[in-house]
């Protein structure tokens, strides 16, 4: 069966009226670093025989596409490290009904790969990148590569891209200092600064809520010692990012708050984790198996009704703020950001 997205097929809706469009794929849990707030040192990778196909992921984005689904970001692990990672980018381009692709990386690899990412028709690059001190990126990252990191991000922009986005996992005791840095970096490179607080998804399981920086806090920093800050229009209802832009007019800075104000009530997000499990919250402890009924021959239609099934138990919040909140069993970097 070949879907279009006019084909009336019913939308991707919850319990609670959400409508899902916006599909989050890790392509691998592999990486180049190990971030403290994403990873352990020490990682057993998944065997490459148990990772998504770009066929299988292609498959996956086409069914989802034809019940409105327009929306992709590609994540890792880091996703620059799996080979040939443009002709995915290629092949989603060509499904009828996306009309946005966005790649999240910590752009090492990204001098080298700039070019194929953006003629194979990639829309948009978010970088992850927490500090400018060498020395505190090897704190955080527990490797090298600050230097790569930033000629990534040049190189991004001379071959066109236009909305890049860096990161910033803001860590209380560490990334303090680097708030006022990063915004006048993105301020000169016009670059989008988003500063997300640290989650409970860490590899180490150390997460404690006196390591959060609340982003409205952050917020007041860049006010007082950067610029003036004005609300800036929400281009999407469901965008976790709480957006300003400069008074005058150099720049905008996002923050989501994630812990300290959770923005569940609009979510329109699934995930599919590198070895094919589909989540339908960051932080849910159930997952959908599937790999094995694609590799077993399934229909499309019974594929999208495995989505339907998981997005129909998806909660009316991720309840971080709960006492009883139980931490889901795999770290971010197992997940796909």
């Amino acid at each position: 069966m070949i879907f279009r997205p006019d084909n009336g097929i019913t939308p991707l809706t919850d319990s609670f009226g959400r409508v899902h469009k916006n599909l989050r794929i890790s392509v691998t849990d592999r990486c180049n670093i190990r971030c403290f707030y994403c990873m352990p040192e020490s990682v057993e990778f998944l065997p490459h025989q148990e990772i998504l196909t770009f066929e299988e992921i292609s498959k996956i984005v086409r069914v989802v596409a034809a019940a409105g689904v327009d929306r992709i970001r590609i994540t890792g692990g880091e996703p620059l490290v799996r080979s040939q990672i443009h002709r995915l980018i290629e092949m989603i381009r060509e499904i009828d009904g996306i009309v946005d692709i966005a790649i999240t990386t910590n752009a090492i690899l990204l001098q080298d790969q700039a070019q194929q990412l953006k003629d194979a028709g990639l829309d948009r690059l978010n970088i992850s990148l927490d500090t400018l001190d060498p020395k505190r990126f090897q704190q955080i990252a527990r490797r090298k590569g600050l230097e790569k990191v930033l000629r990534g991000i040049d190189r991004a922009q001379e071959v066109g891209f236009k909305d890049i986005r860096i990161n910033t996992v803001a860590l209380a005791g560490i990334t303090d200092s680097e708030i006022v840095p990063l915004a006048h970096f993105a301020r000169e490179k016009n670059l989008t600064l988003r500063f997300i607080e640290f989650m409970p998804l860490d590899g180490d399981q150390a997460w404690e809520g006196d390591q959060v920086i609340n982003g409205e806090n952050i917020r007041r920093v860049i006010a007082s010692q950067v610029g003036a800050l004005l609300p800036n229009e929400t281009a999407h209802r469901s965008q976790p990012s709480v957006d300003f832009h400069y008074a005058d007019g150099r720049g905008i800075v996002g923050f989501i708050n994630s812990v300290t104000s959770p923005f569940c009530a609009a979510c329109d997000r699934l995930r599919i984790t590198a070895d094919g499990r589909l989540r339908n919250c960051l932080f849910g402890t159930e997952e959908w198996n599937l790999i094995n009924p694609m590799r077993n021959g399934c229909s499309d239609q019974s594929l999208l009704e495995s989505i339907r099934l998981g997005i129909s138990k998806k909660k009316a919040g991720h309840g971080t703020d709960d006492v009883q909140f139980q931490r889901p069993h795999r770290a971010m970097y197992q997940i796909g950001g």
